[in-house]
């Protein structure tokens, strides 16, 4: 999949919803709209994995979409077992969509989806998968009066969203898109309506391209991790690119995440079924991590990747029990109430194997301010914890401008230093955003791997002078950045001085010359 490739799927997706928006935005607000577009994206490509699914195993031409309920009951129990859900052939996107189409649910299409994604649900009920299904659709209310006052204006309006979704195009398998279809439509929504976007916090999802260089940089030259976790795993982007770059049967036990919000969780969920991680190899816990992690008896993580949302608040010293939780009594202190992100970190390192490596997006005012943060990053560098320290670009994430950095955790290093990289150039601008290219993502790793100096890129610091330096992790105190003002040569610039005034001289001789010829002819 090229970046071409990724950028004509983003487009025609953006496309798409912007088409949907001429028809339900004036009447659904815009935080509503958002759940109704991926809930009929969802439903449209679990119904197409599993078609896929059932006309792989069978083969021969078998097309599951004309299989009769009847016939297709048959296989009920085995679908399930082993993808965790089932959906009759009527009840498939496609044939709802057809009949949608020809008019035959004008009255009637809300009562139709609403039976479907119940039927969907409830086909993990009493089994294996019935958590994970649970609730998927609880965002997509088909008799909300916000879809319009009768319900022939909702229907209309269902009809009009069921077709458009149905038209777009990627290309190909979804499970093979170059994009994170939900993960980016989720995004692009958020922006659509930035006056709701600060309803909670931690709405933004990870791009690609940072996902990518995490996961690599996390995964450590591996070919197979026994576990990968993420505890503010949004959308799952970062524990779906593990999967994307070694294969899912080489994260042997599984894929592990937690998410506060309630729309990203089920969003989580939804990614992992759609890029058939079967429900017995995730578990994406709903809550707080901070105040009440999930995956104490899964603990510890051989990989972890995340992007924390940026200094929240959180209980923090206002909460007693805070200071003995082992994940944060090690370093002494806690991280202030009005900024979470180092509470995220030492929750992170405490639950890293001690052969393990995290990849941790922070907020760059954790790497210098004072107070308790500055006692955290002690802790963490005097017990050679931190690995290596990248400063990202400006502009990469959606929502935010700032320049962002990447900081690397590992319990057993074989080097007393860190490596400082200087990557705010490594980029390339796409429309109004800065992108990390392929090349930007391969420099990056390459210089973290080999631990390598580069001049105005890269360097190596002992912990011993960056304690002197009192314990600033800003990736600026140590890579000087290259002077790229022009170079003046002094004495080429005297002797063109020099040339300048004696012009000058020149030119007023002849000024002289000339007016004193006119006042002799005045007399």
């Amino acid at each position: 999949m090229t970046n071409a490739d990724a950028s004509r799927q983003r487009a025609e997706l953006h496309k798409t919803i912007w088409s949907i928006a001429d028809d339900l935005r004036g009447s659904v607000d815009g935080w509503d709209f958002k759940q109704y577009v991926l809930g009929m994206l969802f439903y449209r490509f679990i119904s197409e994995n599993l078609t896929d699914y059932l006309n792989a195993e069978e083969g021969d031409g078998f097309d599951y979409t004309t299989l009769s309920d009847d016939d297709a009951e048959n296989g009920r129990g085995v679908t399930v077992a082993e993808k965790g859900y089932f959906i009759l052939p009527s009840e498939l996107f496609r044939n709802v969509r057809r009949e949608a189409l020809e008019g035959k649910h004008d009255e009637d299409l809300n009562e139709i989806l609403e039976h479907v994604f119940k039927d969907i649900e409830g086909s993990a009920a009493g089994t294996a998968s019935e958590g994970d299904l649970k609730g998927l659709f609880a965002d997509f209310d088909v008799n909300s009066a916000k879809l319009g006052n009768t319900v022939i204006e909702r229907n209309r309006k269902l009809k009009a969203l069921i077709d458009k979704i149905g038209s777009m195009e990627l290309g190909g398998r979804f499970q093979d898109n170059g994009i994170d279809a939900f993960g980016d439509a989720y995004e692009f929504l958020m922006t659509m309506y930035a006056s709701n976007a600060g309803k909670s916090g931690g709405e933004f999802f990870t791009p690609q391209y940072v996902s990518t260089l995490l996961t690599k940089i996390a995964l450590a030259g591996r070919t197979s991790v026994n576990k990968v976790y993420d505890p503010c795993c949004g959308s799952g982007s970062l524990l779906l690119n593990t999967a994307r770059q070694i294969g899912e049967d080489n994260v042997r036990t599984g894929f592990f995440g937690q998410e506060i919000n309630l729309t990203t969780y089920n969003l989580c969920r939804i990614n992992m079924f759609l890029h058939d991680i079967n429900f017995n190899k995730f578990d994406i816990a709903l809550g707080d991590t901070l105040k009440h992690p999930a995956h104490w008896d899964d603990e510890p993580f051989e990989m972890i990747v995340s992007n924390p949302p940026y200094s929240i608040k959180w209980e923090g010293k206002n909460n007693p029990l805070s200071i003995n939780d082992p994940r944060f009594s090690p370093a002494g202190v806690l991280a202030p109430p009005s900024k979470a992100d180092l509470a995220f970190t030492m929750h992170m390192l405490s639950w890293l194997s001690a052969d393990g490596t995290a990849a941790i997006v922070e907020f760059p005012g954790v790497l210098y301010r004072g107070g308790a943060e500055r006692k955290i990053r002690r802790y963490l560098v005097e017990n050679n914890f931190v690995d290596t320290v990248i400063q990202l670009p400006e502009n990469l994430f959606f929502g935010t401008t700032i320049a962002t950095c990447v900081i690397v955790l590992k319990r057993s290093k074989a080097t007393s230093d860190v490596l400082f990289i200087d990557a705010s150039k490594e980029f390339v601008h796409v429309g109004n955003q800065n992108n990390l290219s392929d090349e930007n993502i391969e420099r990056i790793y390459r210089t973290h791997m080999d631990r390598e100096e580069v001049e105005h890129f890269s360097k190596l610091v002992s912990i011993d002078d960056i304690v002197a330096n009192d314990v600033n992790l800003s990736v600026s105190s140590y890579v000087a950045k290259e002077d790229t003002r022009e170079k003046v040569d002094i004495k080429e610039l005297n002797a063109e001085i020099e040339r300048i005034v004696a012009r000058e001289q020149e030119l007023r001789e002849r000024i002289d010359a000339i007016v004193a010829d006119l006042e002799g002819d005045a007399r």
